[in-house]
């Protein structure tokens, strides 16, 4: 199966195919340590990559094969131009980037524990992104989303909290497929009980929204994550068409309106989780915005999360997030050399 649809992905690689998949968010630079197990005060030097979880995906589809854009908005600096020029080279639609002549792009630190998870710090006060206003998004390119995509983090304040939500309601009012990843930082955030309202909060506006284990503790109150019960008694809405649950290298979980089960993941030697989940979310979305039957069709949406799983474990192999996301032929590649 791996192959059969690691195969089908690469007749479907043109820059036309599928539609479009607008991205929404932050884009900063990540400074990862280059030295795992040591804390950020002790690591001895860092790599600097590009980054910020909505970008990521964009990159992510756009190197798939599909058609992306990015909206978000970044510092009138180096740090925002070199990050405007990544996306441009790799393919994304950058009509909706804009460029703050006051405030800083974004940066954050990460410090890499033996097994590749993450401790970040961020350096935003404010920083381009958190002063997004509703005037400076590009109306047309939301508008002609097949699928939109968004987290969290410009939830946290204003005026970004207002734009996201603007952004979401043009986005659903044009029949794009919703697309969620709240991808809790709490860091960012005043207090976790803010974190949790704001991410709640929109949470019955999305088609397909994606969490990792950790985060359903943390939005069930310390729930059993492995309980189903616990899964769908709270997370669980009426309009949703697909609800997952990743566990790194244990693969995924999946609940529909009609059937649920499990997808494994591929074992590999972790360096960076950084992006991990970002992957996963483009190798699926990508699929979907060739064709959305795959919801309601169990067998090719086990082969999707088979192949998005796929993404996410060649990401955790490399330092950084968007200098780590696979093309497709480097997809088709490992699902054709390991076990299905």
């Amino acid at each position: 199966m791996a192959e059969n649809l690691a195969s089908s992905m690469a007749n479907l690689r043109t820059p036309s195919s599928g539609g479009m998949i607008v991205s929404f968010g932050e884009l900063l630079i990540d400074f990862v340590s280059t030295v795992a197990g040591v804390s950020l005060a002790d690591a001895p030097a860092f790599k600097k990559a590009p980054g910020g979880a909505p970008a990521n995906v964009a990159v992510g589809v756009s190197r798939l094969g599909g058609r992306s854009a990015f909206i978000g908005k970044v510092g009138d600096d180096e740090f925002g131009r070199m990050l405007a020029d990544v996306l441009e080279k790799n393919g994304v639609n950058v009509k909706g980037l804009r460029f703050d002549i006051v405030a800083r792009t974004a940066l954050a630190f990460v410090a890499l524990k033996e097994c590749g998870e993450r401790e970040f710090m961020f350096f935003r006060n404010p920083s381009a992104d958190m002063l997004m206003v509703p005037s400076d998004l590009d109306e047309g390119l939301i508008r002609n989303a097949e699928v939109f995509h968004y987290g969290s983090i410009s939830l946290i304040s204003e005026p970004s909290r207002s734009t996201h939500l603007a952004a979401m309601k043009l986005a659903k009012q044009s029949g794009a497929l919703m697309s969620y990843d709240p991808n809790l930082r709490l860091a960012l955030w005043p207090s976790p009980e803010a974190a949790r309202r704001e991410i709640l909060n929109i949470w019955n506006e999305a088609d397909i929204i994606k969490v990792s284990d950790e985060e359903v503790k943390f939005l069930t109150n310390g729930g059993d994550d492995k309980l189903d019960e616990v899964v769908l008694g709270t997370l669980w809405h009426d309009k949703l068409k697909l609800l997952l649950v990743t566990d790194g290298p244990e693969g995924c979980r999946y609940y529909t309106p009609t059937f649920k089960g499990h997808v494994d993941s591929f074992k590999v030697a972790a360096i960076d989780t950084t992006g991990a989940g970002d992957a996963f979310v483009a190798g699926l979305l990508q699929t979907l915005a060739q064709n959305k039957s795959i919801l309601s069709d169990e067998p090719a949406l086990r082969a999707a999360l088979r192949f998005a799983c796929a993404c996410g474990a060649i990401t955790t192999t490399e330092r950084g997030a968007i200098p780590a996301m696979p093309d497709l032929a480097a997809v088709t590649r490992f699902m054709g050399t390991v076990a299905a």
